[in-house]
């Protein structure tokens, strides 16, 4: 049976997206794992001092897993089947083992545009776990619920290298799971990326694609984050799929000056998936 990871710290940005991940669970048919890690806190002086005991962390943690996995269950009627992981560690250290070892169908996190806390603690766990999980993780935007199910998806591609780097067989059962609508997304502006290989690219694309009968959008901005954006709310987009590695969104990311980034500016979940 597939399953969903949700981690949650119980802020209002896991909330959400606990909530996108009951929906797309029912729709997929697959259980959820909710996953809440816990640290430590540490007062720093001349010497560190611990605030808690590790006892009344755990206790109290199992009891919050405990209490939302009732809600989930009675917001479901049963018809999802909640299991729960409670462990105390690094947050992305203890998602990843335990990806390992189930292998879940997706990973599904809130992130958050704004500054603020829940940026700084949530979303910057979120970004972590792009970064070192191997199995996709869908970044969920504050406020935006699965609606209707995923219908319209956008792919997007810069066409380079494409055999190697895109998960063509991800891509193509992740559109048949939801009956979806593939659109391959590529934003230049004034042919700045436009290589001698890009028209040779393209047709190894199309033909690794050809399943799922995929729509193709050339789209001029000077912003790559903005153009899929704007193409993604005019077109009533879904989701959008992206390959952080092989786009360099996660440098970007990362630069304290950097203002502009696909997962925080969306309003539409973001999908990471690494080839």
């Amino acid at each position: 049976m597939k399953t969903i990871i949700i981690p949650t710290d119980f802020s209002p940005v896991a909330t959400n997206a606990l909530h996108y991940g009951i929906d797309m669970a029912k729709a997929v048919n697959a259980s959820i794992l909710l996953l809440h890690v816990y640290q430590v806190p540490v007062s720093f002086s001349d010497t560190p001092i611990v605030l808690v005991s590790i006892e009344d962390l755990r206790k109290g943690a199992e009891e919050q897993i405990e209490r939302l996995k009732q809600e989930v269950e009675h917001l479901t009627s049963g018809s999802v089947k909640v299991y729960t992981e409670t462990r105390m560690g690094n947050v992305t250290d203890e998602l990843e083992n335990l990806c390992e070892k189930i292998n879940p169908f997706a990973v599904v996190m809130g992130t958050k545009g704004s500054s603020g806390v829940e940026r700084i603690l949530f979303g910057s766990n979120t970004l972590t776990a792009i970064r070192h999980l191997n199995w996709p993780v869908i970044c969920v935007p504050p406020g935006k619920t699965f609606g209707n199910g995923i219908k319209k998806i956008g792919f997007a591609c810069d066409f380079r290298d494409v055999v190697k780097t895109t998960p063509t067989h991800f891509i193509k059962e992740f559109i048949k799971e939801f009956g979806a609508e593939l659109h391959v997304l590529n934003v230049d502006h004034d042919n700045k990326h436009f290589k001698p290989e890009t028209p040779e690219q393209s047709i190894l694309l199309h033909t690794m694609l050809e399943d799922s009968k995929p729509s193709y959008h050339f789209i001029e901005h000077a912003d790559i984050e903005d153009g899929i954006n704007e193409f993604a709310e005019k077109n009533n987009l879904d989701l959008i799929i992206t390959i952080p590695k092989k786009h360099k969104l996660l440098q970007a990311i990362f630069k304290p000056s950097s203002t502009k980034q696909l997962v925080y500016q969306a309003h539409v979940p973001v999908m990471c998936v690494h080839e």
